[in-house]
């Protein structure tokens, strides 16, 4: 069983200053995890450089986006991944989303994905969440831009090896028939199934109508009473993926509303193994 935690899981412990990404990578080793899923805001000097980036760069100038502080940081993460032996899985990236309503915003969007498609081919990760923004309802014009995005996307990352993936986070995609129209439209597009982010009163319908695409997972967990998670109804949502031939990696997002983030991660892991049987 691959096993992984996107290190979202630990969100308040990164604002405390209680966690970075080298003690995330020692976490998950100790954890017993078998690859690395990052959240991109975990690579905190990465993800300052973000802001760098101007609007009119064009994609033939996207072998800039790396600076020499980028790639000195970049090697010094890569060195502490090979002395736990994990390897990188999915960078889940904010901030890189396909649609914004003006060219303007989409261009620079646009740069910051590249930017992170190169951190992801440094790192050797299989896998790059950028998400497709948008109004909720994506109506044609939106629906274009967000294709015509992620095709270029996907264009660029497969010489490198990585599988562009979206997730049903926000915007249109909390809509299950908004993910599936993703899915059948674009050639080569993964979906990143987050068990829990659908809009209100669509969870049951999400799971059962997506999760044949699904090439990662984000099993959510956010309550729980002793060992037992009340609430998500995980299982099931497991048994789901497990029925429709899901065969990636199980990927963790856990959100205790306790706030013992380790204590949530490791549950879940207990859980995974539970339902698996691995």
């Amino acid at each position: 069983m691959e096993l992984g935690i996107c290190s979202y899981s630990f969100h308040r412990l990164l604002a405390a200053g209680k966690q970075d990404i080298f003690r995330y990578i020692n976490d998950c080793a100790e954890l017993g995890c078998t690859q690395l899923d990052p959240w991109n805001a975990h690579l905190a000097d990465l993800k300052s450089g973000d802001a760098a980036l101007s609007a009119g760069r064009g994609g033939p100038q996207a072998q800039e986006l790396l600076s020499v502080a980028d790639g000195e940081y970049i090697d010094k993460v890569e060195e502490a991944a090979d002395r736990s032996g994990l390897p990188w899985g999915c960078i889940a990236v904010d901030g890189a989303h396909i649609y914004e309503p003006t060219e303007e915003g989409r261009r620079a969007n646009r740069q910051r994905a590249y930017r992170w498609l190169q951190i992801a081919d440094k790192l050797g990760a299989e896998q790059v969440r950028i998400d497709a923004g948008g109004p909720e309802d994506m109506p044609d014009e939106a629906f274009g831009a967000i294709v015509a995005g992620y095709n270029d996307l996907i264009k660029r990352a497969r010489p490198m090896g990585i599988e562009i993936l979206f997730e049903n986070h926000w915007g249109p995609t909390v809509i299950p028939d908004n993910c599936v129209r993703l899915c059948e439209s674009i050639d080569g597009l993964g979906m990143l199934l987050d068990t829990h982010n659908w809009k209100d009163g669509l969870r049951d319908e999400g799971r059962r109508k997506c999760a044949k695409f699904a090439k990662a997972t984000h099993i959510k967990t956010l309550n729980w009473e002793g060992e037992r998670e009340v609430g998500e109804n995980a299982e099931e949502a497991i048994k789901i993926l497990q029925e429709n031939g899901y065969r990636g990696a199980w990927g963790i997002e856990s959100v205790p509303v306790d706030g013992d983030e380790y204590a949530g991660a490791r549950k879940t892991i207990d859980l995974i193994r539970r339902c698996v049987g691995e």
